[in-house]
């Protein structure tokens, strides 16, 4: 598969009045045409900060995207877009679907119209045209009564039926990129797999490249061919999703693991928590993020940033514990 975008050491900040929040701290992955990457962390990891500065989200100020952060779309470094070109690369060549459905659709349009609005803009459809596809788009991410539904209003919908329309808005351009941003947040469970379901026939459909963003494992098991694990900022880990569950290798994703309930254990199995709280990120630590809550620390994770290890088919982990020096058992 050809390289749809890659992100090179992409670098956020939020300015307050309590000083620099270093959200992003050089964040780096790739994503193939047609591939599904998931990106996983606890809230505050900077997943969502990532997703949004690909879309070209990020309000300057208090934000602030750092000088050498790189975000190639088919190889092009789309932060240094003109206004212009932001606007056509949003929703044609990339859409995004938000975790809060309501708050995301306009409460005083319909959803014919907001599916409609986007044709019109980036299409040469007529009105018309514009609003027979907008039915279609409905009756393709499962809403019944399209014909009726599209004359209604976002608070007219369920939960699960908003966030299809959201999805269904982010389809109408057939964007080569689709970034859902924790998408089954606000879900009960029954939708919550009904959702990822769509999401995934969805791709097979259309052949376009999914990330999604979540702080569920659990959620992407069977829809990410990759996995982007971060915590404080920073992505501790990289692979495949057969690499991460079977074989993870930093210490952040085995405890992340351990917090997902399993179906394939006998009796009762209790769920383990990761002891400690998430590093201050106005004052991030100077060494490994993760060094204040991990049982694996040694006294360098504390002074000095470990390096990047690679290991067999793209599975990297940023983590003292692989130099040779370290002495430990990587294995759990």
């Amino acid at each position: 598969m050809s390289e749809l975008l890659e992100v090179k050491n992409l670098k956020v900040s939020y300015h307050s009045y309590a000083g620099e929040v270093q959200s992003v701290r050089g964040v780096s992955f790739t994503v193939d045409a047609g591939e599904s990457v998931a990106i996983v962390g606890e809230s505050g990891c900077g997943k969502s900060v990532t997703a949004k500065t690909i879309m070209g989200l990020i309000q300057t100020p208090p934000g602030e995207i750092k000088e050498g952060s790189e975000i190639l779309f088919e190889g092009r470094n789309i932060l240094t877009q003109s206004q212009k070109e932001w606007q056509e690369y949003r929703g044609k060549d990339c859409a995004i679907v938000f975790q809060d459905a309501l708050a995301a659709l306009n409460p005083t349009l319909t959803i014919g119209r907001q599916i409609a609005e986007k044709l019109l803009v980036h299409t040469n459809m007529s009105k018309k045209e514009a609003y027979e596809e907008a039915k279609r788009l409905l009756g393709l991410v499962g809403i019944p009564n399209p014909e009726k539904r599209i004359k209604q209003y976002p608070h007219e919908f369920s939960g699960g039926m908003r966030q299809r329309a959201m999805i269904a808005i982010a389809l109408a351009c057939q964007p080569r990129l689709l970034i859902a941003d924790e998408p089954t947040t606000a879900l009960d469970v029954t939708i919550q797999a009904d959702i990822i379901d769509l999401l995934k026939d969805i791709q097979k459909e259309f052949g376009m490249a999914v990330i999604m963003i979540t702080h569920d494992l659990g959620i992407v098991a069977n829809i990410a061919k990759k996995i982007v694990v971060m915590y404080a900022g920073k992505v501790m880990e990289t692979g495949s999703h057969y690499d991460i569950f079977y074989h993870p290798k930093h210490p952040y994703t085995k405890a992340l693991l351990k917090a997902v309930p399993r179906l394939d254990t006998e009796g009762e199995q209790p769920l383990e928590s990761i002891e400690g709280t998430p590093p201050n990120m106005i004052d991030p630590p100077k060494g490994c993020a993760f060094s204040t809550r991990c049982s694996h620390c040694m006294k360098i994770c504390k002074e000095c940033e470990p390096p990047l290890y690679e290991f067999e088919d793209g599975h990297r982990a940023q983590c003292w514990l692989y130099h040779p020096l370290a002495g430990q058992e990587t294995e759990s």
